[in-house]
């Protein structure tokens, strides 16, 4: 029997072997930790899943009402369009901002806003919501073990270890005064994702962060 073809989206598990996963961040350098994360919280995605991002910077968060679905139908519709000059079917569309804000009341209410409005107009096919506290970088410190196998005399200061994450203000500051030599960059933050992954820390993180349960809370959702 012929699979049934999802609205939008795939067929279900063997549409992973021509899907694609298609990223809107902020940057390049956000998407790629994402898809580090995807990979090691879904390795039942085929490696022939293609894991692109469209290019246009997300700005979500300080938007409501008609101003957010005219940007989420934006962004949705460029997914789509990546997906068919890809060739393939959309198996997946991830959503990354940071909150530049600690996961509290007020992260709470803007999660459900964006992840209602996205949910409103992507029926049939996957999604999860990357909504970073306090930035991506509060989430690469839940694998301190990663950081010394991008630069061997980096360490995670012990005040950040076994911390909610949520709670760390600017935490790409935080790692660039702690770590020591050579200083940590923006574009440092892929390469410590890749090795969490390559290295089977990613199931294990060392601390909590709410905002990185609910993304993983996302990806559990993809069936």
């Amino acid at each position: 029997m012929t699979p049934k073809r999802r609205p939008g989206g795939g067929r279900g598990p063997r549409a992973q072997e021509r899907g694609v996963v298609v990223f809107a961040g902020e940057d390049r350098n956000d998407c790629e930790i994402l898809a580090a994360l995807i990979r090691a919280h879904r390795p039942d995605i085929s490696d022939a899943t293609k894991l692109v991002r469209i290019n246009d910077p997300v700005r979500l968060r300080r938007k409501t009402g008609p101003k957010l679905a005219a940007a989420v139908e934006v962004l949705v519709g460029k997914a789509r369009a990546k997906a068919r000059q890809q060739r393939a079917e959309l198996y997946g569309f991830v959503v990354h901002e940071d909150l530049d804000g600690y996961t509290n009341a007020h992260y709470e209410q803007i999660r459900r806003t964006l992840a209602g409005e996205l949910a409103r107009q992507c029926p049939g096919f996957r999604t999860a919501l990357g909504l970073a506290a306090w930035e991506s970088e509060g989430w690469l410190l839940l694998f301190p073990e990663a950081f010394p196998h991008v630069h061997p005399r980096w360490r995670v200061p012990t005040h950040l270890l076994h911390k909610d994450t949520g709670r760390v203000k600017d935490a790409k500051e935080e790692l660039k005064r702690g770590l020591g030599p050579p200083l940590f960059r923006e574009s440092d933050g892929p390469a410590v994702a890749r090795e969490a992954q390559q290295r089977g820390l990613i199931p294990s993180p060392r601390g909590a962060n709410r905002s990185y349960e609910d993304f993983v809370g996302d990806l559990a959702g993809w069936n």
